[in-house]
């Protein structure tokens, strides 16, 4: 038996659909038994990461750590969260209950490692918050690599046009431009550290390696639900 999964949801919604899409075929289920037990909240009303970050706005630590619990008291059995920004308050989460809780951001450094053992510059196509908490810079320059972000007055709006579902030719464009814009100030790799990229941009959309958080935590959420099983 594998452990049931409590996933942390909602930021944004399309995204954590993303998520759980991606963890159904990553599965390799034979049966239909033989998929995950993955109990959801979905819930888009936590406060806006960016706003609490950078901008003095309401924190999402209390609806984040409440989420949790209820997770808990439902029947998970560990934790995960497709929401790269959100990361800022794992904390919270951590401490709401006993359950494990399993980082996307550290699956993700440890992916971009793996896939790419050269890499000594990143491209970090992440948000205001997540730029702003170096929750990805500190995992990268424990592991000797560089950080750098796009503009943040050309990548917000595009997050934003996603999360509104918008996932049009333009925003797709726009999306690669940034990350190619990355690739000519040095990255090495880009990662696609917000979990509506991956909803508009994909390896191949540039002539670079590209590794995405969301299938990083995946991967991780997969080993931890059959590592953790008792």
């Amino acid at each position: 038996m594998t452990k049931t999964v409590g996933v942390i949801g909602g930021m944004g919604p399309a995204a954590t659909l993303d998520f759980l899409d991606k963890l159904h075929h990553a599965t390799g289920a034979v049966e239909e038994s033989d998929h995950l037990r993955v109990i959801t909240d979905n819930n888009p009303r936590h406060a806006d990461r960016n706003a609490a970050m950078v901008a003095d706005g309401p924190s999402p630590a209390g609806l984040l750590a409440e989420t949790a619990r209820g997770l808990a008291a439902a029947g998970a059995e560990f934790l995960v969260m497709p929401c790269n920004a959100a990361h800022s308050w794992a904390a919270d989460i951590i401490a709401a209950t006993p359950l494990p809780f399993v980082s996307m951001i550290d699956a993700a450094v440890a992916t971009v490692v793996a896939a790419v053992p050269e890499a000594r510059i990143v491209g970090l196509l992440a948000v205001e918050a997540t730029q702003a908490s170096r929750i990805y810079h500190n995992g990268f320059e424990a592991a000797g690599i560089a950080v750098i972000a796009p503009d943040m007055a050309a990548f917000m709006p595009l997050i934003y046009a996603v999360k509104r579902g918008d996932t049009g030719p333009a925003v797709r464009a726009a999306m690669a431009a940034q990350a190619q814009l990355l690739v000519e100030a040095g990255a090495d790799v880009i990662l696609a550290a917000c979990t509506e990229v991956p909803l508009v941009f994909a390896p191949g959309d540039i002539a670079a390696p590209v590794v995405s958080a969301t299938d990083a935590l995946v991967g991780a959420t997969l080993a931890a639900a059959r590592s953790l099983s008792g």
